[in-house]
């Protein structure tokens, strides 16, 4: 066995105190210490997993294939945010954020000093900006839906944006009491269910942080960034979770393409106004049961007695995946807190399970956004009409009895 291998799996090698004792929720980052999860040093480790999210396994491949020197560390000159987000107060809760890292982004200012002594301290948050453009923009410029004024909106349809790429980082106690569970449970249940791929999980009690190997999300922003966590500032905000056969290829049979750019068009308008425009892409494909998974529930829903239908949409899918939905809006909020958000003026979407899990963590939604009917392809009518049928869409906020019941039936996005 390599000493790579024994000394993340046994806590020893490492003494306590220093660069390297993590306190989540500290209120500063000299406070709270540096996520270390690389691999160039185990001995420094204090966090199980390893950087990349599920992009990990393809690193492993560069380094067996020598494309890869398995020392290497990165040259982070010149790779600081193109904008500054927070520090905000509800990083000081260590309640509120326990699926990411707060400081992820700031980590060659905030943990110079760890950096200098020979800690090798990676970002799980990158932040940048750029342009983009899809064809449904200038639909509705032609429309007279949105107005160019070039500054946020050209009139060849680009927007400027500022994005973000988020890693996963979970804080395990934190995960553990946002389900209402114990953390050996959660533990172990990581451990067996990923064929014992992280034993650190049940042999490192001492090791309290999780990179676990999962897709993260990206954050685009609409207007003036700095003025995100100002209770002034007027917030429009598109949830969306990933499905690439509409995102991308323009499939009909559900409203992900079109809501996702009805949420845009929501986004521009209130940066228009002088507010602040968000959407926050998770990758989540198929309700996070991958697209496998969900293309035989297509099979499924239309080889069906009778076709594709309404009253069976839920049902399909638990057939085949055992769940209807394993997104866990739970820790969605998260990235709310993270940019100092209590509210929200106008919600682009018809989930009651994302609204829910919003309200739940004291995230004010003002204004819920539907999608307008002109822009539901009529494949996907079956989709609308088995979740409207459902309760999936009110404009009131449903209480825990009426979450409860929706978690059941699977009434998410």
């Amino acid at each position: 066995m390599s000493e790579h291998i024994v000394l993340t799996s046994h806590p020893r090698g490492r003494k306590a105190g220093g660069f390297l004792d993590l306190h989540w929720g500290a209120a500063s980052a000299a406070e709270r210490g540096p996520v270390v999860a690389s691999l160039t040093n185990p001995a420094m480790r204090n966090a199980i997993g390893t950087h990349s999210g599920a992009y990990a396994v393809y690193r492993a491949l560069a380094v067996a294939s020598g494309a890869l020197q398995r020392d290497h560390r990165p040259d982070l000159t010149n790779t600081a945010p193109a904008e500054s987000i927070g520090p905000h107060p509800q990083w000081a809760d260590p309640t509120k954020i326990v699926s990411l890292d707060p400081w992820g982004h700031l980590v060659s200012s905030a943990f110079g000093e760890a950096i200098a002594a020979g800690v090798d301290v990676r970002p799980t948050i990158a932040v940048t900006k750029a342009h983009i453009n899809m064809p449904e923009l200038l639909g509705a410029i032609a429309a007279g839906r949105l107005e160019p004024d070039g500054e946020i909106l050209s009139a060849n349809g680009d927007v400027r944006v500022t994005k973000a790429a988020i890693d996963p980082v979970w804080y395990l106690p934190g995960l553990a009491a946002r389900f209402g569970i114990k953390e050996s449970t959660l533990r172990r249940s990581l451990f067996e269910q990923t064929g014992g791929m992280f034993p650190e999980l049940v042999t490192r009690s001492d090791l309290k942080v999780f990179l676990p190997p999962i897709g993260g999300m990206t954050l685009y922003f609409f207007g003036d960034v700095a003025k995100l966590g100002r209770p002034e500032t007027r917030v429009a905000c598109r949830l969306h979770d990933e499905c690439n056969g509409s995102d991308v290829f323009g499939s009909d049979i559900c409203t992900c393409r079109p809501y996702l750019a009805h949420g845009i068009e929501v986004c521009i308008e209130m940066a228009q106004q002088g507010g602040v425009g968000l959407v926050v892409y998770n990758r989540k494909e198929g309700r996070a049961l991958g697209e496998v998974t969900k293309f035989l529930v297509y099979n499924a829903r239309k080889r069906q007695a009778g076709g594709d239908r309404a009253e069976t949409y839920f049902e399909r899918t638990e057939c085949v995946a055992g769940v209807q939905d394993m997104r866990f809006q739970e820790l969605m909020p998260d990235v709310f807190h993270w940019l100092g958000i209590t509210r929200i003026d106008r919600w682009a979407s018809m989930s009651n399970m994302k609204h829910g899990a919003l309200t739940a963590q004291g995230i004010e939604v003002v204004e819920r956004v539907p999608i307008p009917d002109a822009l539901i392809p009529a494949d996907a009518r079956v989709e609308m009409d088995a979740k409207k049928a459902a309760g999936y869409f009110s404009q009131y906020t449903p209480d825990a009895a009426e979450l409860a019941l929706a978690k059941g039936r699977g009434l998410q996005e």
